[in-house]
């Protein structure tokens, strides 16, 4: 990095504005090296050993790694940890009944014996991360395949997690950075037992729901409470009722003084996946060829979706989680074409191409260079001819729940015909356990009818020549009546049901296997299946090896010919430090959104007859009154701000610190006009939306009236 270059940068942009975006997601163990000046020029008052440290307590040891997919914060000495609400909603809903709708109505444990176990879910802290990257080619020669490559490659992996985690109870993995320029050991601790503490209901915890998802100005109490259970050692268990809340290294301390435009904030988490370095071709074909396809197939299957919930409160709680993960992703991708198209991106990335070409051909030692977009044209000419195929075989086929879960009988089959009797009981025994949590969570007439649509919507718009040929089949001999094959699928298969399936699990065997196999839904299964495999997952496995191999080189040429610039390694959900300053924004011509909201917000977006803007009675009576307690501030209780931080997805229920590393609120989303941050972050509306704690706090004491939580946590002025 050119730190003269850097330091001249910092001041410039300090000179002209006090209010900046920073771009990145940053390791946490470079930023003294990396970010420290310029974070505290940004106004942050503790420094990087504070926030990571692995010789005494920091701020990671703060930081949940969230079932796998989201962050969470821990904020009581108690194992008490916060998330979003959207992040805790499989949980929520899985523990929901007509008879206790905990997704309507909310749910408080009001003492340790009332949480709710969660089978499953995990709680992951990062205890150390260690640069490996010339450890891990030890061994490798020249003249080697990718084959040989990849051996040597996960013979060093293991060894070196093996020796970092020796004689503890701590597990290891190897990330690759920089497209494989760069590798770092992450040592981690995983907790078994995370029990649910207590959620708002919907209406505040999804409130604006899908209309509002992506949004700003937003009014959402997008939050969750968790607690941590470990062993009587303090280290974890497998669930038990003899396990303790589990004691944390460090727990955040809780701000209610609140932000103001221009505060410094710090977004400590596990985001998920960007994709900032890729050329103009990688843009062409997420914004025109792979994004249309899968928002076109979601479109249809949200609607039937959605209709079905609203006519049932049964189908409401069986497909609420399910609904809101399809929608979440549909959202997103429209948004991001959107910002794609309107700010020009494949412009701005040619116009980048076209200077990087410049200067190799101006310089004969970067002669390797010559010819990566030439090859990048080819690669992805050769990706598209597999597309629709792709897109339409996840989208579509596997769309169709029944479709999809017909997958799960593959291994009993698998043991099946190697004659493995211990095996192939085990396997039994777990699919009648999970088919009991299955069913419950499924709905005939509304998968039957996504299946009919969706099925036409893959016959439709994936050339014939690449599309199984039992399928096609199955429509000649329904004279070509997609409608028809599809009653005619349903009313034929043991998987419709969980009697159904019930009767032929009780009763199978090695011998009797061949009902499985015979059963229409999973032979149209393993024809999609098959098809994908031969047609698709071959030649594209092919392709992304060749793209994976030239976007490292590719990435390593940037960082050699394009140096007025700082690089931050792609999010690919290790921990990660994104820092900027509060700020509202102006999307477009005449309008400016400023950096907060509040509860009258609430009161103004309410309609009692959209279920997605129902403000619960007991809200509106604690609005009038003012009776924010010590949450609200001159008769105002403030809910959401934006700030500049750089975000994605597995960022949600991430701590938003303040200057002093206190907890200001949970990152939840990110605004609809600056979706496109996965694949090209703009300073001027890249903006991520926060729930301000103390809304947080409100609803748990005031709302909840469980203020025995409040008392667990550190809350300072």
């Amino acid at each position: 990095m050119n730190i003269k270059f850097l330091s001249v940068t910092i001041f410039l942009l300090i000179t002209i504005s006090k209010v900046i975006a920073v771009e990145g997601m940053w390791l946490p163990q470079l930023l003294k090296s990396l970010n420290e000046a310029e974070m505290k020029s940004l106004g942050m008052k503790i420094t990087a050993e504070d926030i990571y440290s692995i010789n005494a307590g920091s701020l990671k040891d703060a930081i949940v790694h969230f079932g796998g997919g989201c962050t969470a914060e821990m904020v009581s000495k108690e194992g008490l940890l916060f998330t979003n609400h959207h992040c805790g909603y499989g949980q929520i809903q899985k523990h929901s009944s007509l008879e206790k709708d905990y997704l309507k109505n909310g749910f408080w444990a009001m003492n340790h014996s009332e949480e709710l176990t969660n089978p499953g879910l995990t709680a992951t802290f990062i205890i150390s991360i260690k640069d490996v990257t010339n450890e891990v080619y030890i061994g490798m020669k020249d003249g080697m395949n990718e084959a040989q490559k990849d051996s040597v490659y996960s013979s060093n992996v293991k060894r070196l997690v093996a020796l970092e985690t020796k004689d503890t109870h701590y597990e290891g993995f190897v990330r690759p950075f920089y497209y494989g320029n760069e590798h770092f050991l992450f040592v981690t601790e995983t907790f078994k037992d995370v029990r649910l503490v207590g959620a708002p209901p919907t209406a505040i915890g999804k409130f604006g729901s899908d209309t509002d998802n992506w949004m700003w100005p937003r009014h959402t109490g997008d939050f969750a409470v968790f607690r941590i259970y470990a062993g009587k050692d303090n280290k974890p268990a497998e669930i038990n009722k003899d396990n303790l809340p589990f004691i944390p290294r460090r727990s955040l301390k809780i701000s209610l003084k609140g932000v103001s435009k221009g505060d410094f904030t710090m977004v400590y988490g596990f985001p998920g996946r960007t994709q900032e370095y890729l050329p103009s071709h990688a843009i062409d074909y997420t914004l025109n060829y792979t994004n249309p396809a899968r928002i076109k197939v979601r479109d249809v299957r949200l609607e039937i979706i959605e209709r079905h919930m609203l006519q049932s409160d049964m189908v409401r709680i069986q497909y609420s989680a399910k609904y809101a993960s399809i929608a979440n992703a549909w959202k997103k991708w429209i948004g991001e074409n959107k910002g794609l198209k309107e700010n020009k991106i494949i412009d701005k990335k040619r116009q980048l191409e076209a200077e990087f070409m410049r200067k190799v051909n101006n310089n004969e030692k970067y002669a390797v260079y010559k010819n990566i977009f030439q090859e990048y044209d080819k690669l992805y000419a050769d990706l598209k001819n597999v597309q629709a195929i792709f897109d339409y075989t996840q989208e579509a086929a596997m769309g169709v729940e029944l479709i999809r879960s017909a997958g799960k009988y593959n291994k009993l089959i698998e043991w099946s015909e190697k004659q493995n009797q211990e095996e192939f009981n085990k396997e039994l025994e777990k699919l009648k356990k999970s088919n009991d949590a299955g069913y419950k969570d499924f709905d005939f007439e509304t998968d039957k009818e996504v299946a009919k649509s969706l099925l036409k919507l893959f016959h439709e718009n994936v050339p014939t020549k690449d599309q199984p040929q039992l399928f096609l089949n199955l429509i000649k001999a329904s004279k070509n009546d997609l409608d028809k094959m599809v009653e005619k699928l349903y009313s034929s298969s043991f998987l419709v049901s969980k009697e159904k399936n019930k009767t032929i699990l009780d009763k199978l065997n090695i011998k009797s296997i061949k009902q499985i196999k015979k059963d229409p839904i999973f032979q149209l299964y393993k024809a999609f299946m098959e098809n994908y495999k031969l047609k698709a997952e071959k030649p594209l496995n092919e392709i992304f090896t060749k793209i994976e191999s030239l976007n490292a080189l590719y990435m390593k040429a940037q960082k050699e010919l394009i140096t007025d610039k700082k690089y931050y390694p792609d999010a690919n959900s290790t921990l990660r430090v994104a820092y900027g300053q509060v700020n509202g924004y102006e999307p477009n011509d005449g309008t400016i959104f400023k950096h907060f909201t509040t509860l009258e917000g609430v009161m103004q977006k309410e309609d009692s007859t959209n279920y997605e803007f129902v403000v619960p009675k007991k809200l509106k009576d604690l609005y009038y009154k003012k009776d924010y307690g010590r949450y609200g501030r001159n008769d105002t209780m403030f809910v959401c701000f934006v700030a500049s931080n750089h975000t994605t997805g597995g960022n949600s229920g991430s701590p938003v610190l303040d200057a002093e590393g206190n907890l200001i609120g949970l990152n939840f989303d990110r605004v609809w006009e600056g979706t496109m941050s996965d694949l090209n972050y703009d300073k001027n509306i890249c903006r991520n939306v926060t729930l301000d704690v103390r809304y947080a706090l409100f609803i748990i004491d005031k709302y909840a009236g469980a203020k025995h939580l409040i008392d667990e946590m550190e809350l300072v002025q």
